[in-house]
């Protein structure tokens, strides 16, 4: 088993290991003396494992109830978040009962958020069962859920109590959602690890590096929330890409291109842009190019600029002056640059 802990208050401890959804209620009570626990999952994901994590939990003599929400983005709003603060309320659980979180980032998102603000804080745990949400989300603390105006423009930093990942939970992703995983940890080599960038270029097939990327990514994301928690700096940085992905998914209404996917976009425009600019190494948006077709991602997309720089005026990185774009210097070398919001439409727009 791989083990990666996270310090700092409120610290807690990430677990890797094939098999280990089975074993859930065991790595549960070793952190947690709650009688309660509430499973929140999606319709898809607890059909594949909602019964074998509630026969773990109620295994270690938790008395275990579920809320169950209709898979994807769109549920993601604070409609189901207020029903699965009714179902806390429902099975009666206390400060000292706890959360399991069972599914991807929209699943991990909202039950941290649920968990941040039902009785002023509960515990909750990860068992994050998308790549994306494995190498990303379900690391961190950033819980939240969607308003019409933007993404994740509410939520609350919150520690999970625990996270665990069975690499396993991969092989009933559709094959889709696992390129989808893909871009996030590609964005982690742009912005940490030109190595772990060349490991994806140079490998046979992902399957051939995927607990090793897993890893990797996992630590990668330990190492910056350790030093900026409320993301202040240097957590910025793991926003690269997402500024013009959040307002492609906002565009689509959240029902075209998968969360990852629009990442792969927006990294490789972003970056076109400042190569265009000078702020980055000719040839670098060509290397990213190149290694997410390689996976199968998309890497343009169509739609005005102006109406996507609008959608961008909303982001959550936006402060006084402008809004935080995250650029490269080059692969693995990443800063942050405030641009003003009203040349924020001439950034993008020469880009094809």
């Amino acid at each position: 088993m791989q083990k990666i802990t996270v310090s700092g208050q409120n610290g807690y401890e990430i677990l890797i290991q094939s098999g280990l959804i089975s074993r859930a209620g065991e790595f549960v009570r070793k952190v947690s003396k709650a009688q309660k626990a509430l499973i929140v999952s999606d319709d898809t994901v607890f059909s594949l494992y909602g019964k074998t994590v509630k026969t773990s939990l109620e295994a270690e003599n938790f008395k275990v109830s579920s809320f169950v929400f209709k898979a994807g983005e769109a549920s993601k709003n604070l409609n189901t978040v207020t029903e699965m603060i009714n179902a806390l309320c429902k099975a009666e659980l206390t400060r000292a009962d706890i959360v399991v979180a069972l599914g991807g980032g929209v699943v991990g998102d909202m039950a941290g958020f649920a968990s941040a603000i039902y009785l002023r804080g509960i515990d909750f745990v990860q068992i994050p069962t998308s790549l994306l949400a494995q190498v990303d989300s379900s690391v961190g603390g950033k819980t939240g859920c969607d308003l019409p105006f933007g993404k994740n423009l509410v939520g609350a930093f919150h520690n999970p109590l625990l996270v665990l990942i069975d690499p396993e939970t991969l092989n009933t992703l559709p094959d889709r959602y696992k390129k989808d995983g893909i871009g996030e940890i590609v964005k982690c080599g742009c912005i940490r690890s030109a190595s772990l960038f060349e490991k994806l270029e140079n490998c046979e097939d992902f399957e051939s590096i995927k607990s090793e990327a897993i890893f990797e990514c996992v630590d990668i994301k330990r190492k910056v929330v350790e030093n900026d928690f409320t993301e202040k700096g240097e957590r910025m940085h793991l926003n690269f890409g997402h500024t013009l992905a959040h307002a492609i998914e906002k565009y689509e209404n959240y029902v075209g291109l998968a969360h990852g996917e629009a990442v792969a976009v927006g990294m490789v425009k972003i970056t076109k842009s400042a190569e265009r600019l000078g702020y980055t190494n000719k040839g670098t948006a060509e290397r990213i190019e190149a290694l997410l077709k390689r996976f199968g991602l998309p890497v343009s997309f169509n739609a005005p600029t102006k109406e996507l720089t609008e959608i961008m005026l909303h982001d959550k990185k936006r402060n006084s002056g402008g809004i935080n774009l995250v650029l490269l210097k080059e692969i693995g070398d990443s800063f942050t640059l405030c641009c003003r919001t009203e040349k924020l439409q001439e950034f993008f727009s020469e880009v094809e």
